[in-house]
Parts: structure tokens; sequence; C-alpha cells
């Protein structure tokens, strides 16, 4: 992931997280991963890219696809 992207999925992570009214720890929960790993992932400072399973497990806690997940418009 280049870093453009990168901080577009920071930024629609964020967006979906807050829209549910989540903590970054209830999300981590959800997802099943480490909070300080979504703490990362929504950073626009410098987010490090996701991996295909970090995606699924975001796409799978908010139940949407994984296309929707990545849909930046």
């Amino acid at each position: 992931m280049g870093k453009d992207i990168r901080i577009k999925f920071a930024k629609r992570v964020k967006a979906l997280r807050l829209k549910r009214k989540w903590t970054q720890e209830e999300l981590a929960e959800y997802a099943d991963l480490a909070y300080r790993h979504v703490q990362r992932l929504e950073s626009t400072k410098n987010p490090p890219p996701a991996k295909i399973d970090t995606i699924e497990k975001f796409a799978q806690a908010f139940k949407i696809s994984p296309a929707k997940l990545l849909d930046f418009k």
C-alpha cells in the first residue's frame, strides 16, 4: 500500500468506527486485533500497510464486504 492509500484507509476505518460510536479498544475486540495495531492503522501521520487478513477482520467487524471497506469515495 502506498502512503496515500494507507491514509485513506486510516480515515475510512476511523469514520466507520466513529459512525458506530465505538472506541478503538472496542473495534480491536470486535476485529480480534491488538488495540495498539488498530491505533497505528488509524494514524494519519505514518500508518503501516494493512494486510489482507486485517482488512478482512475490519470488514467482518463492521459487517461489510472488504470491497466496501476499501471504497474511499
